[in-house]
């Protein structure tokens, strides 16, 4: 089939949803689909290159306690329908489809099989809350619907309620599995591991909260810090102010010291505070035998199981980071076999079984609309068979 994957966040700029776009692309293509990725341009660069193919600018704000994007242009409606009279999808994957204003137009002006994978897991929207009934006809053009998680499937249906299939996110479990620790912090001190935006959700002033009570508890171990975002100034200031040793402050880093730093941490921690459909993050530490220590949290329950990679401590709760950190740190045992676990459980989600599950999906739903004389004009390719008849389970 000839597939576009809708982004409405700039891509390839770094984030859950590109990435995910990113090897969702590349698993379509070695299972011999020719897919096309559509999303807008950031700063400078060309409307398209090579599979990308870019319409709009996108623009950066506030959402769902972190950045989101919202992709304006003059020329929208002309644009889209240019680009699809050209390319002609046999099917359009909307990643977060009702985030404006890509996403909208590319959906309403499709004439393809359109399918939407959403996200996002938070309590109260009121975009959605209050923009529910304007969107309730782009919703009714979605043939098929994925949620990432349970949570993700749950947050959704409170507004748009249907049916949702369930497939995780996914983790390049080999890459990881390769990656070699970083040579300078081998030196005998222990490691703990943060990765993330520096923002409320994220959990950073907890994370620097628990790092210091152990510290006053004689704990010998470094805190490596990957990221950046709006508190950064309030983190180093909390840092700086109490003459806190011991904590490395990274910033950004590239894919392949992120893999090297994953394989350097003893314990990967995220004390995220709530609103996270998934846990990327804590694919990736698995991925690379990390044990973790993570906030219990409806998102992360999908993707770790408490005791076996790792252990669950309340959101807020600096002291019970620190004890669990501490526990990891002290006992090997239990520190080894929660990696072993890891390493085990992050195969489950490689991409090319949550690729071939996408895939799986995309034949369930075409079938459905060829038995009821309900395939869109633009849609020409075979109709894909069903398990039963040869083809791949899901």
């Amino acid at each position: 089939m000839k597939i576009g994957l809708v982004s409405p966040y700039v891509y390839p700029l770094p984030g859950g949803v590109t990435q995910h776009v990113r090897y969702l692309y590349e698993n379509l293509r070695l299972r011999g689909h020719d897919v096309r990725i559509v999303t807008s341009s950031h700063g400078l660069q060309r409307s398209s290159e090579g599979d990308v193919i870019r319409l709009g600018k996108g623009f950066s704000m506030p959402a769902n306690g972190s950045m989101g994007t919202v992709t304006v242009s003059p020329r929208f409606i002309s644009q889209v329908r240019e680009m699809l009279d050209r390319e002609h999808f046999d099917l359009l994957h909307f990643h977060e489809p009702f985030v404006p204003f890509l996403s909208l137009v590319v959906l309403r002006e499709s004439r393809s099989v359109n399918i939407g994978t959403f996200h996002a897991y938070g309590g109260w929207s009121p975009s959605y809350e209050f923009g529910s009934r304007a969107l309730r006809g782009y919703a009714a053009r979605l043939h098929g619907r994925i949620a990432v998680s349970a949570a993700a499937r749950h947050f959704i249906d409170r507004y748009f309620p249907g049916d949702y299939k369930v497939i995780p996110n996914g983790v390049d479990a080999d890459l990881y599995g390769r990656a070699v620790p970083v040579a300078r912090w081998q030196d005998g001190t222990k490691n703990i591991l943060f990765v993330g935006r520096f923002e409320p959700r994220k959990g950073v002033l907890d994370m620097l909260k628990g790092y210091r009570q152990l510290r006053k508890d004689g704990v010998e171990a470094r805190l490596l810090m990957v990221g950046g975002g709006p508190q950064e100034r309030e983190a180093r200031r909390y840092v700086a102010t109490r003459r806190m040793g011991g904590v490395e402050f990274l910033g950004r880093v590239s894919d392949d010291e992120k893999l090297q730093l994953f394989r350097t941490a003893d314990v990967y921690c995220s004390p995220a505070t709530g609103r996270e459909s998934f846990g990327i993050v804590l694919l990736e530490a698995m991925a690379a035998g990390a044990p973790i220590v993570a906030s219990d949290i409806h998102g992360y329950k999908g993707v770790v199981r408490r005791g076996r990679e790792a252990l669950l401590v309340p959101p807020h709760d600096p002291k019970e980071l620190a004890a669990a950190i501490k526990r990891l740190l002290a006992d090997r045992e239990l520190a080894a076999r929660f990696s072993e676990s890891g390493l085990v459980r992050a195969q489950e989600f490689s991409w090319p079984s949550v690729t071939a599950k996408v895939d799986d999906y995309y034949g369930f739903v075409i079938r459905r609309l060829a038995a009821t004389g309900q395939l869109p004009p633009d849609f020409h390719a075979e109709v894909p068979a069903s398990p039963r008849q040869g083809g791949t389970a899901g």
